[in-house]
């Protein structure tokens, strides 16, 4: 017989952000962050940091940019399993714009 295992979550604090400051916090931190996921949905490239002080020269991920506004081909980056970051998240770039999810 299989195993299943099912996930309740009580919050879900998705959240689309347009025009954020040059550099600013994506998520705060969190210890009882289960997950979360950041979208690129802007036309350039959006720095990713787990912890403070995202810049464009210190950083953990980039996310490719879209070739148009929200047209959700940008780059993506997830924790969703085993051991996940619950520190804060911070980004940077040219008009950053983006959608996180936190679970």
């Amino acid at each position: 017989m299989a195993d299943y295992r099912s996930i309740i979550c009580q919050r879900n604090t998705g959240s689309a952000v347009i025009g954020a400051a040059s550099a600013s916090t994506a998520l705060a931190d969190n210890s009882a962050r289960a997950a979360f996921s950041i979208q690129n949905v802007g036309t350039n490239p959006l720095f990713v940091a787990l912890g403070a002080g995202c810049s464009s020269t210190k950083y953990h991920v980039v996310l490719k940019a879209g070739t148009g506004a929200a047209d959700g081909i940008g780059g993506s980056f997830a924790m969703e399993n085993g051991v996940v970051y619950t520190g804060i998240v911070t980004i940077a770039g040219t008009n950053p714009q983006y959608v996180v999810l936190e679970l």
